[in-house]
């Protein structure tokens, strides 16, 4: 396994939509331990393929913190909300390191998509694993979290990532 480089706030992968992974071949397998070994290794709870300059459609998770097993993998992810309640709680990214602000995510959400082996799977998930499935989608479509910040707090954010050291050496 390798620990791959985290592409940060301002490169173009991020704004990038990731497209359909349809090879399920023991490179993606490969992908997919490098990824869990680099969220790991950034103490993140999730990592998108955009995040390391891949645009195929898989991300990591793993919030066994909250509850053992939640820690795993989902390609071509489709997710849809349970029910219309919402939480609001402090999102953060290893994409645009020390920045994090409250971001409005569906409480609840069902994602289906397919494992390493191209099997498919579903899972109902609320609270931590839930904000991590749309965080990390998001991802896959091209949008950081900042996207779904209120204008004030955008502004302070971007503020922040102005002056960051990380930001001005890219």
């Amino acid at each position: 396994m390798t620990i791959r480089e985290i592409r940060l706030f301002g490169d173009p992968v991020l704004n990038t939509e990731a497209t359909e992974i349809t090879e399920f071949d023991s490179s993606l397998a490969v992908l997919v331990d490098d990824m869990l070994e680099t969220m790991d290794a950034a103490g993140g709870v999730g990592l998108a393929a955009n995040q390391i300059g891949l645009t195929k459609r898989v991300f990591v998770y793993d919030c066994s913190m909250i509850e053992s097993g939640l820690r795993g993998h989902i390609i071509n992810p489709v997710w849809e909300p349970i029910g219309d309640e919402t939480q609001l709680g402090s999102e953060g990214c290893l994409s645009i390191p020390d920045i994090s602000a409250d971001t409005e995510r569906f409480y609840s959400v069902v994602v289906r998509g397919q494992d390493a082996q191209g099997r498919p799977i579903a899972m109902q998930a609320s609270g931590l694993l839930a904000r991590c499935i749309q965080h990390e989608t998001d991802h896959l479509d091209g949008v950081l979290f900042l996207k779904r910040l209120s204008p004030e707090l955008r502004k302070e954010a971007m503020s922040t990532i102005r002056a960051a050291e990380w930001f001005k050496e890219n």
